[in-house]
Parts: C-alpha cells; sequence; structure tokens
C-alpha cells in the first residue's frame, strides 16, 4: 500500500487546506515511516510528537482545544515560533491521547492552514471506545495495509513484471510457460514472506534467498500483536482475544462453511467471544468475509448474521503462527495448507484494494468463495491453490443467478473459456 498511500498522501497535499488525515492500519505496516518521509520531503517545517514516548505532550491538549492554545503550548515547549503556512504536524501514537483526537475537529474548522497527520497503533480500537465525541466528517481517514502482491513485485525489482501482468489480465491472453512459473515462484515467496514491510525489506536485501530471510522478523510481530492485546484491551477480553487469534490456522484449516467457536473453547458462543472477534477486526489484525443469501445490490444488504469466516491481515504472519516451513510451501502444488493459505491471499489482496469480502452459498450442494460487485457486475469468484480446478459449485451459481461472467483463480494460466476468465494467483491484485 506504500505507494497508493503516497499518492493520497499527494493529493492531500495540494489542497490549501486539507482536513486532518489519520491513518490506520496495523502495528508494522509502515504508517509512521510513510508519514515521517512524507512530512521530511514536503514541508520546510516538520513537528513530530509521539504520545507513546513522552505521555507529557498530552498536556499541550488538557486545559483547552482551542488550537491557538495548543499552538502556543507547541512553541512554548520547542522554544521557537512556529509558521504554520510551512509546517506541518505529525501526531504520532495518537491513540495514547484522547484529547488530541478530539481536536482534531477544531484544526479543521480553524481559519489557520494547519496541515496535520495522525497515525497510531490499534487506532481502530481507541476510535470506537473514546469517551470524547469523534470528530466527524473533520477528519480524512485512510488504511494502510501489509504490501500486497504487486507491492511485493515492485520491492523485488520486478516493476516490468507487474506491469505487464495487468496488460495480460485485460487482454486474458497468456504468459509463456517460463514466465508464468517465474511468477508462480514468487507469488509463492509471498506466502512466505507476506507482506510486512520489514519482512519484505529483509526479504529483498538477502538476494530473495528464503534460506537467508530472518523469520524472527514476522515472530516478533506476532509478539507485539499478543502484547498490545494485554495492554489495549481489559484482562478477561484479552485471553479472549489471544485465544481466537492463536486459533485461526485451524479454523482455516478446516472445510468448514463458517467461523466455528466451538473450535476456540468447547461449547463457546458467540455471546462470549464476539466482543474479542469485534477487537481484533477494530486492530486491523483479522479480516471478515461475511455470507450473503441473495445475489444483489448492495450486497451487504443480504448479509446473514453469525455466519463469517475470518482471515489474518498479512499470509506471511499466518505462514508463520500456522508453522509452516517455507520448503513446504514452494514444494507444493496442492494441499490443505497451501488452499487456506491461497484463501487468505485472496482475502487480504481484495482487502487492500477495497473489494469488501462476501461469500455465498446454498447450504450443502454449493459454496463460493467470493462475491463480488464488480464494474460488470455481481461476478463470482472461485479460488483454487492448485491447476485442478475442476468444480460443481460454480455451475451451481452460473445456472442460479446467470452472472456475465465467472472469475477462477487459480495456479493455470490466463484465459478466458466457457465464461470463466482464468486469473492466476499472482494477479489477484488486477481483480
Amino acid at each position: 500500500m506504500k505507494r497508493k498511500i503516497e499518492d493520497i498522501l499527494s493529493t492531500w497535499n495540494e489542497q490549501k487546506k486539507p482536513l486532518p488525515l489519520m491513518l490506520l492500519g496495523a502495528r508494522q505496516t509502515g504508517k509512521t515511516y510513510i508519514l515521517e518521509d512524507f512530512c521530511k520531503r514536503n514541508f520546510e517545517n516538520y513537528v513530530y510528537l509521539n504520545f507513546f514516548e513522552n505521555a507529557d505532550f498530552s498536556s499541550f491538549f488538557q486545559n483547552s482545544l482551542n488550537v491557538r492554545n495548543i499552538l502556543t503550548n507547541i512553541e512554548l515547549y520547542l522554544g521557537k515560533k512556529i509558521g504554520i503556512e510551512n509546517t506541518v504536524f505529525f501526531f504520532d501514537e495518537i491513540q495514547e491521547c484522547e484529547q488530541a483526537i478530539a481536536s482534531l475537529k477544531f484544526f479543521a474548522e480553524s481559519p489557520l492552514p494547519f496541515k496535520i497527520v495522525t497515525a497510531g497503533s490499534l487506532l481502530g480500537v481507541k476510535l470506537n471506545r473514546m469517551k470524547s465525541p469523534f470528530p466527524v466528517g473533520k477528519v480524512q481517514i485512510e488504511t494502510l495495509y501489509p504490501m500486497d502482491f504487486e507491492e511485493f513485485l515492485w520491492a523485488m525489482d520486478e516493476t516490468l513484471l507487474a506491469s505487464t501482468i495487468k496488460e495480460h489480465f485485460l487482454t486474458n491472453l497468456s504468459f509463456p510457460e517460463i514466465v508464468h512459473k517465474k511468477a508462480i515462484n514468487l507469488y509463492k515467496n509471498y506466502l512466505c514472506i507476506g507482506g510486512m514491510p520489514a519482512s519484505v525489506k529483509d526479504f529483498a536485501e538477502k538476494q530473495q534467498d528464503l534460506l537467508l530471510a530472518e523469520s524472527s522478523i514476522k515472530d516478533n510481530i506476532l509478539t507485539g500483536y499478543l502484547a498490545d492485546m494485554t495492554k489495549y484491551a481489559a484482562t478477561v477480553d484479552a485471553v479472549k482475544i489471544h485465544q481466537v487469534y492463536r486459533t485461526m490456522p485451524a479454523q482455516l484449516a478446516k472445510p468448514q462453511t463458517k467461523f466455528m467457536y466451538k473450535m476456540v473453547e468447547q461449547g463457546s458462543n458467540a455471546e462470549k467471544y464476539q466482543t474479542a472477534i469485534d477487537w481484533l477486526l477494530e486492530a486491523n489484525m483479522l479480516l471478515r468475509c461475511s455470507l450473503i443469501n441473495n445475489i444483489q445490490a448492495p450486497l451487504s444488504a443480504f448479509v446473514v448474521e453469525n455466519f463469517f469466516k475470518l482471515y489474518l491481515s498479512d499470509v506471511g504472519l499466518l505462514t508463520t503462527l500456522s508453522r509452516i516451513k517455507y520448503s513446504e510451501i514452494v514444494q507444493a502444488d496442492n494441499g490443505t495448507f497451501l488452499g487456506f493459505l491461497t484463501e487468505n491471499f485472496v482475502a487480504q489482496t481484495f482487502t487492500a484494494n477495497k473489494i469488501p469480502l462476501y461469500y455465498w452459498n446454498s447450504g450443502n450442494r454449493a459454496e463460493i468463495d467470493m462475491v463480488a460487485n464488480l464494474a460488470d457486475g455481481i461476478i463470482p469468484i472461485e479460488v483454487k491453490s492448485g491447476r485442478n480446478v475442476g468444480s460443481k459449485s460454480l455451475s451451481v451459481y452460473v445456472e442460479k443467478f446467470k452472472p456475465p461472467y465467472s472469475i477462477r483463480i487459480s495456479a493455470k494460466n490466463f484465459g478466458f473459456e466457457n465464461g470463466i476468465k482464468s486469473v492466476p494467483l499472482y494477479a489477484t491484485f488486477c481483480i
């Protein structure tokens, strides 16, 4: 998402008086790095306040949310006057100061040309639990997701391949087999490494050698996630959040049609664990794919309550949490673990590209992995981890709903036949 967020930031910066920008996203997705780099490159002056590193910064906002008073407090601390016309303010880890979040409304309404960007870990959790009114309509909210496969290709210096994949997606012309195999191998590397920036950077610096890649990076990220659960949730909730997150590999490995509470704890139900799931969703650590019972726009109107699947925010973290060896992924052509990694990869890619996650089934007769309202209409999307693409479910769906065409994501090459658009796994980002 780095380049995509940079495009958003560029547009934001061109405005004479932009709304304060709030960048959401899971921990370690690169929020601070992107905003800090943007601030340093585009402004003469840059004021950085990190409310986690220095809790005393919160005192700037305690007695008054008048923006002139806040500005005076910051100037007194820095020991100099601030020319706001050429200055950007970066409030980092803003979740640690609720008053700073509330102040964004007054910065947005001020006639002075303030430019403010904000970020924070678990900011989504904080926003849903604020005691003060959230500045609705006064903040531009964007979300930074882990790097998708296109951005992974850019990081591997494969920009030509990335752009050519887009061309073949539009034309449905197949790649030469040697190029197709290369792209599939890169895709498998992505299943191992994932899209967390630190992990991708390390892999690129290690000459794309999985044997040299530092696996402890993702272990440390997972440890940080678990620590956040303990820090930002009540003690009882933290235990439940831990339990849900740790059972995700087992949930995804089972061929079931919805999230099973009994896999978290025997005899448990939605009442006991829904709060924990909501917390993980708000923290951008999990992604929700909802069951729909009708194929009609808007799909959100036909969501079946309490029937949903959950995926991890990053497939590389799922690989690490599942303790799957890189060599097993690279050598596999099919198998249970490759199946659920692939499904998670598609869910992660769709989320990064702002495609809402829905699936459909007709009881025990058929199930479609993803259903998306695209430019051509509501399209069924079947996901396969290998080249074996035989399935009755798609035929059942097509007969019932008559879509303009169907999409099958698999290890097969590009193509279009019998109303089915064949999309190689590595081209999922093009959908």
